[in-house]
């Protein structure tokens, strides 16, 4: 069992949560915290692979406090691949980045292996469309990829929690890159 969390930066927007298992795929829309670990810790899985900052760059103590240090080292690699993404002291990815530490604190405490990985970047080493290129296309190519019980009500928030999980399988396999600073946090991808 594998758990992939497109975490919301609030509890008010839904979370997408994906239970992987096999290659079989189950998904729901979480929004508290409490929910979030409760699902988790009833199917006690192998890793949770959460798309969230996890961590601050290094030689920053806060998001509140003045800084130049705005990138962790995973951000600087993932300009350097052409990925792009937000930077987490980019108004709204402050409180995502809070939720992130705090949760993978949480699940942490528990015993779990909590990864960072982000699904948009994953989606684009693995030749996938993002969501906004379209949910039906993203379905496809996870279904291309081998992932089975998909269907199509399911959010774009789902879908990236999907990917998610395969990203923590992959993890599981060897089959992945880490990039960044172990000091900071590595954000796991497939391996291209």
């Amino acid at each position: 069992m594998i758990v992939g969390i497109d975490l919301a930066g609030v509890k008010t927007r839904p979370t997408g949560f994906c239970v992987l298992e096999g290659m079989d795929a189950s998904t729901c829309l979480l929004y508290t915290d409490e929910e979030i670990i409760e699902q988790t810790v009833s199917v006690n899985p192998s890793v949770v692979a959460i798309d969230a900052p996890l961590a601050l760059p290094k030689g920053r103590m806060s998001l509140e406090e003045r800084s130049s240090i705005h990138f962790r080292q995973c951000d600087k690699d993932l300009m350097k691949m052409g990925i792009k993404f937000f930077p987490i002291t980019l108004g709204p990815m402050r409180r995502l980045t809070e939720r992130g530490i705090g949760l993978r604190r949480s699940l942490e405490e528990r015993g779990f292996e909590v990864i960072e990985t982000y699904p948009g970047a994953a989606q684009d080493v693995l030749r996938i469309p993002r969501k906004q290129n379209g949910l039906a296309k993203l379905r496809r190519g996870l279904e291309e990829l081998g992932i089975k019980k998909l269907d199509d009500s399911m959010t774009g928030d789902e879908l990236d929690s999907v990917t998610c999980a395969l990203v923590g399988k992959m993890y599981l396999e060897g089959r992945y890159i880490a990039i960044g600073d172990s000091e900071e946090i590595l954000m796991i991808l497939p391996k291209p």
